[in-house]
């Protein structure tokens, strides 16, 4: 059977990949985009997700208290992480157990006024998701509130590199020495997408 990384990269290339002109939120145009959020919600597609981050760390040998991200397109990465370790957790005892947490992108103006939800320990050690990194702005913003949160940053991790913008300088430039992950690159998407048959 087929890894959860191989079948994810199966169900990204058919649901998230589009060629045609299209303008980033980096700025800029690109000839494809990868809309990952159809994959990450997708129910099969979120399962998939959460245990391929997980094998992810593993493989990298990080170890964390929690994963967490900024609204909205590190959302459904955070929820199906946190819920594959917790069903990895009681398949094999002593597992890493990992809580989420988002970031909105402003304080709220109401209530508790915080901008981290969920988890948010002083001193955790966390690992900071996204969907695709192009120039990686949201990946640092998201490293510098955890940080302000009180948390240990041990690491990025992304679904989707685009290797263009400068992204992973830009992320490995804060990480202060700590890993910037990724499950794929967008040519092993475009790659995986050109080699399916049309629908």
């Amino acid at each position: 059977m087929a890894s959860y990384k191989q079948q994810l990269l199966s169900l990204l290339a058919r649901t998230s990949f589009r060629l045609g002109e299209f303008k980033l939120s980096a700025g800029g145009t690109s000839d494809y985009y990868i809309d990952c959020r159809t994959t990450t919600l997708h129910a099969e597609g979120g399962r998939l997700t959460g245990h391929a981050v997980l094998e992810l760390l593993e493989e990298n040998e990080i170890s964390a208290d929690a994963v967490g991200g900024l609204t909205m397109g590190a959302d459904p990465i955070v929820s199906n992480v946190a819920t594959a370790s917790a069903w990895q957790a009681q398949q094999y005892p002593g597992a890493m157990l990992m809580h989420g947490f988002l970031i909105r992108k402003a304080e709220k103006a109401h209530g508790t006024g915080r901008r981290v939800e969920g988890f948010c320990k002083a001193g955790a050690r966390v690992v900071i998701v996204d969907d695709v990194c192009t120039s990686g702005a949201s990946t640092i913003e998201a490293i510098q509130a955890a940080r302000e949160a009180g948390m240990v940053v041990v690491a990025a991790a992304c679904i989707v590199e685009r290797e263009e913008a400068g992204g992973r300088a830009h992320v490995e430039a804060v990480l202060d020495g700590a890993p910037f992950l990724r499950l794929f690159t967008a040519q092993d998407v475009r790659a995986e997408h050109v080699k399916q048959p049309a629908v």
